[in-house]
Parts: C-alpha cells; structure tokens; sequence
C-alpha cells in the first residue's frame, strides 16, 4: 500500500477532497454501457460512477455497506425513474441479489470514499479530529478496539503487512505503553503520538501517520478479503461478454486484481513446478493495456488519482473458475480475529 502513496494520499487522508470519479472516463471505455443492460456499481459512495452509467442509458444495481451513502442516494434513486436499485450490502454479497450470469458488467473504486474521509465523526482522517473508529459499515470491530486491545505483536503485524509501515514495531510498542495511561479515543491522539515516535524528515512525501491509519482502516474493514471475496463473486454474476472493471489504490490492492486476471485469463492450471497440467480454457479476456493509469491533467485537478490503476477483463462463455483464495496475495491475518468487538 504505502508503494503506491505519495502527497496526494496524504491529501485525502488528511483534508476535504471534492468527490471527483476517479478515472471516469476510462472506466466507461471499458466498461462500455449501453440501453438495456444492467450493471453492478459495487461501490456506491457519492454515486459519481452510477450517475455516469445511467446517463449512458444502462440500469444499475448499486451497492455499499455504509448506511450514510444509501440514505444519500436515496434522491437518485427515486429520480431514476427505476432504473437504480441501491442495495444496503457488502459488494462481496452481490450473489445474494442478483442471478448467476445475469449481468453485463461490473465495476467497483476500491477503498474508503471522500465523503467517509471529509465526515470527522467517522475517524477515517488523522488531521480531522474524531472517534477512532474506520468502520465502514459502522458496525463490528473498530479501530479503537485494535489499538487499546491488540497485542503489540499483532499491531505490529498489522502495521507492516497491510501499511507496509517499516516502524510497525516501535509504534506498536508505544501504542501499549500510552494505553496504559490513556485509552486511544481519537483519530488525533493516535496521529500525534505516531508523530512523536517516528517524526516526518524533510524528504518524506507523506504524513508519519499514514500508512498505520491506512492499515488500520483495510484491517478493520477487511477490505483485502471483501476484494478477492467480490472478484469470484462478479465472475459468478456476469454474462459472456460482460465487464470487470477495478480501480485500485495501492499496491497489495492491485496485486489481488493483477493475480486474478492473471489466473482467470491464462491458459494453465496448477503449479509452475509442475510440468503436468491441464490446460483450462480463460473465464476472462483482457480488454486493452493493463493497467491503466490517470493522466497528467486528472491528477493536477483530482489528487486522488495519482494513485490509481484501472484493470479490466470480459467475460468469456468458460464456466467460472474455482473461489480458490489461496491463488489471490490476500495477507492471512485471521488469527487476529479473536480481538472481538
């Protein structure tokens, strides 16, 4: 993650960034909507993907596990005239509500949304003054709980594998012993003490506290595990000639997408140490150059998009692959699930 992150990160991380879909443009490229398909927007936030899409003349199925964006995309809902349904739901969850080769495309914009970043009270940012909380659902886990209960073994990992933090430790460490004084109960007491023990040097691109609010907020929402959970899914749900479209934002991210057109698109099966291998017919074909990137006018206006990296593949009539998570590079942290919530 931290690869991919530089001052625009810590721009969005940090301040008030006007919603602004990233990479519009070329995602309705590959998406290519037209009248009379129905596509799944599997992250909602501000609706700035489905608007485009309805516009073109599709009908969208959108989802997002935040109540706050449900309730308000509800005006867009009633203006579409029908053709948007907003579903209350993880985009993981897509099976659940809609048919098995039924759709003509999917996109998601993986990651926290402006709006969630913009809004105090949900402690997504460490310079907007708030509860420690990252919950995206508002429901579970938060990032209270990891930093006041996690053994400092377990932040540490938390910190390295999903901020790729290389202080993880020494922040850990004085995570548990300022606890001890004082809970973390907000997004700036945690900042400023991650300030204190690894401070910003001249060089440094981004804010000290970063990658370990990046970590934290991808832990507590296990956004890795609900990527490649939703990559099966939408393999399961779109018809032959159907679009996956990703947009990712860091690196373990885009790996996770990288990896499963990779397998979805090749032609073998099986180890690479193995020379005896059935050969599988692609579920997906690519569509275009991968990845694409945002230009150099969309990122002077959008710094979000610096960032970004769009992959995207069609759907071929091959029956879907197995929901093998063991081929995707999801870090397996769930011997940390027992800190319960």
């Amino acid at each position: 993650m931290a690869a991919d992150m530089d001052d625009g990160e810590t721009d969005v991380q940090g301040g008030p960034v006007r919603h602004i879909p990233v990479l519009l443009r070329e995602v309705l490229a590959a998406l290519g909507p037209v009248p009379g398909e129905t596509i799944v927007d599997g992250t909602f936030g501000a609706g700035g993907y489905t608007a485009a899409i309805l516009e073109a003349g599709a009908d969208v199925v959108a989802f997002d596990r935040d109540p706050d964006a449900i309730a308000a995309g509800a005006a867009m809902v009633e203006a579409s005239g029908g053709s948007l349904k907003l579903i209350h739901a993880r985009f993981s969850e897509l099976l659940d509500h809609v048919e098995e080769a039924s759709l003509d495309g999917v996109v998601l914009d993986i990651g926290v949304s402006s709006m969630q970043i913009d809004e105090a009270e949900r402690g997504f940012s460490f310079m907007r003054d708030g509860p420690l909380d990252m919950r995206m659902g508002q429901t579970g886990v938060s990032a209270a709980d990891v930093v006041n209960r996690a053994k400092p073994s377990d932040m540490t990992r938390i910190f390295g594998i999903l901020g790729e933090e290389r202080h993880a430790g020494r922040i850990s460490r004085a995570i548990e012993a300022e606890r001890q004084k004082t809970p973390f109960e907000t997004t700036r007491q945690l900042a400023g003490l991650i300030e204190k023990v690894s401070p910003r040097r001249p060089q440094d691109k981004i804010h000290p506290a970063t990658r370990v609010f990046q970590a934290l907020r991808t832990y507590v929402n296990d956004e890795l595990g609900e990527l490649a959970r939703t990559l099966f899914a939408a393999e399961r749900a779109l018809k032959p000639g159907g679009r996956l479209v990703v947009v990712s934002f860091h690196s373990l991210e885009d790996r996770i997408v990288k990896r499963f057109f990779q397998d979805r698109a090749g032609k073998a099966s099986g180890s690479r140490h193995l020379p005896m291998v059935a050969e599988r017919q692609s579920s997906f074909t690519m569509i275009g150059r991968q990845p694409v990137t945002a230009g150099d006018e969309e990122c002077a206006t959008n710094p979000r998009a610096r960032s970004a990296k769009l992959r995207a593949g069609r759907r071929t009539d091959v029956p879907a692959g197995k929901a093998d998570a063991d081929i995707l590079p999801v870090p397996n942290l769930a011997a940390l699930a027992a800190l319960g919530g």
